[in-house]
């Protein structure tokens, strides 16, 4: 078993599943991968089971009935991750949107670096995404502009999807009390890490929208985000954020630094 683990969730991802799990083992850095599946009627887990014989313990796969919500995927990964030991827990999106080599340099931020948690942020050095239309580049630009705002967290890519958590971290945020299901789930994670008073770091890479499948973005889900933000830091002040580990960051204040590119190989 190898100290990494990438959990990728899939609705409807047959054209990807194998490209993205051939890359991600292909890698100089070795990482395992659970694929958390959510009924899809297309046979992406079909695809993936087919896989699993010749990545014998390394490939993964958990399959739910229907579609769930992408926070609860996640959740259902953190959870395993935990179960089977492993320190170093990922998520990334099966599209390439995310550049699987990345990974390395998020684990290096985490394992080599000293941080908690890693974000692969498109916004901390300029704006470097490739694709998406400008509406869409500016409305991810000023959501993450309001959840600054509304919470005071320092992070410039607030709803990032790229993201290695130390098992540290997974272990003292109480999964079961995460509120939202759609992608205000990765505003929440960030905030209640931020709270808890772990070491962030925003690690810089370029996004680049997907060429294959459809994109799950909906209406409901940036409703959900806008609203939820507002819940979010109201509720925080009626409740305690304290760890049983010694705190890794300043006790004054919680660190968010930027990065520059960490080595790609170890």
């Amino acid at each position: 078993m190898n100290d990494g683990l990438v959990l990728i969730p899939t609705y409807n991802e047959r054209e990807n599943a194998e490209l993205i799990i051939r890359k991600v083992f292909s890698l100089p850095k070795a990482f395992d991968i659970l694929i958390i599946d959510d009924g899809s009627p297309d046979g992406t887990a079909s695809i993936v089971r087919s896989l699993m014989p010749e990545f014998e313990g390394r490939l993964f796969l958990e399959e739910r009935k229907g579609k769930l919500g992408l926070g609860t995927a996640y959740i259902h990964g953190f959870h395993w991750a935990l179960a089977h030991g492993y320190e170093y827990v990922f998520e990334m999106d099966a599209d390439f949107s995310h550049n699987p080599d990345d990974l390395v340099r998020l684990y290096d931020a985490c394992a080599y670096q000293g941080y908690d948690l890693a974000i692969g942020s498109r916004y901390i050095q300029g704006v470097n995404v490739v694709n998406w239309p400008m509406n869409r580049v500016l409305m991810s630009w000023f959501a993450s502009a309001y959840v600054r705002f509304i919470t005071g967290m320092p992070i410039m890519d607030a709803t990032a999807g790229f993201k290695c958590y130390t098992a540290r971290v997974l272990r003292t945020i109480p999964l079961s009390r995460i509120h939202f299901v759609g992608y205000a789930f990765q505003i929440e994670m960030k905030w209640l890490a931020y709270k808890f008073g772990f070491r962030i770091k925003e690690v810089p890479i370029i996004f680049t929208d997907r060429t294959r499948g459809t994109s799950k973005m909906s209406k409901g889900i940036v409703q959900e985000a806008f609203l939820g933000v507002i819940r979010m830091k109201i509720s925080s002040w009626f409740r305690p954020f304290n760890r049983n580990e010694a705190p890794l960051a300043p006790a004054s204040a919680p660190e968010v630094v930027s990065a520059t590119p960490a080595p790609e190989t170890r």
